[in-house]
């Protein structure tokens, strides 16, 4: 009989959930990253919408856009970085602008009659696009990275990576 083969079983039994709970970390550590990014470039004027930004796992709370959504693995393992609710829905309109627009009532159509109110539009103040470029490599890279190391290391599996 050959000695350790039980040990090498579950030596070899950890290295699936090692290798996820690598990922899990450095994916919360990027994109909690992001999100700070993104807080300090929004302009701010009540607050709301810097503070609507965040990230969760799975899918973002209602009323939340999705910035940004990792692919789920064959685990459901998604990450989602969010901007936005009830209050600060304007997400969109901040990072992108808006184009010179009739605010009456009934948005200056044919059948409208009286004074048009138009709105000279805004420009766009990105703070989404500018946090994710800037971030996209290092966040990538620090998976790969992490990930790699969990595939590398030899040590006894630690309690979180037990079944």
């Amino acid at each position: 009989m050959v000695q350790g083969v039980a040990e090498l079983n579950k030596k070899v039994a950890a290295i699936p959930k090692r290798i996820e709970n690598a990922a899990k970390k450095a994916m919360e550590t990027g994109a909690q990253e992001l999100v700070d990014m993104m807080r300090r470039l929004v302009p701010v004027d009540s607050g709301d919408l810097r503070d609507s930004i965040g990230w969760t796992w799975g899918n973002a709370p209602a009323g939340a856009k999705v910035i940004a959504q990792s692919d789920p693995d064959s685990r459901g393992l998604r990450i989602t970085v969010y901007a936005g609710n009830e209050k600060a829905y304007y997400a969109a309109w901040l990072e992108f602008g808006t184009a010179p627009h009739n605010v009456a009532k009934g948005g200056g159509n044919k059948s409208f009659k009286g004074d048009a109110h138009g709105h000279p539009g805004s420009r766009a103040q990105p703070f989404f696009f500018p946090s994710y470029r800037a971030l996209r490599k290092r966040v990538q890279s620090r998976i790969k990275r992490e990930t790699r190391k969990a595939i590398k290391f030899q040590g006894p599996p630690a309690a979180s990576e037990a079944d």
